[in-house]
């Protein structure tokens, strides 16, 4: 569901590119510096919409645009931002990290990763998660 028509701009990056680069700044980081993590790939949110439905129509076999008549609309909130940028050149500089692979590789991983674990996603989908935590953590 993107916000309004969708044309915000984020900066997108395969989470486990961001783990890493935490795990660099742990590890090499100098304390009290600050690293922006950012893969240096901007979207509109509505253009990666329609690479992900474009995903799991192929995913899924289903016919091309049959994920994309899916998409809905939601109202943006009063003063979002347009355009969130990050500037992760420190720490591709000081620190050598820069993502490992192409954001839509990463992608196609995600989309897998989701597939392959139905039972999880069931699970947070249905709200099951929520009976979870209040017994564990009351």
């Amino acid at each position: 569901m993107p916000y309004g028509k969708g044309e915000n701009v984020r900066d997108w990056l395969w989470v486990v590119d961001h783990a890493e680069a935490i795990d660099v700044i742990f590890h090499k980081g100098k304390p009290g510096e600050t690293y922006n993590i950012g893969g240096n790939n901007e979207w509109k949110n509505i253009d990666l919409v329609h690479l992900l439905c474009s995903i799991m129509d192929r995913k899924l076999g289903r016919a091309g645009g049959e994920s994309a008549e899916l998409v809905t609309y939601v109202t943006d909130r009063a003063g979002h931002d347009l355009r969130y940028a990050i500037d992760s050149s420190k720490l591709q500089r000081e620190l050598g990290w820069s993502p490992s692979i192409q954001f839509e590789e990463g992608l196609e991983k995600t989309v897998d990763w989701y597939l392959e674990n139905s039972e999880w996603l069931e699970r947070v989908t249905s709200g099951a998660y929520q009976s979870y935590y209040e017994e564990m953590y009351g």
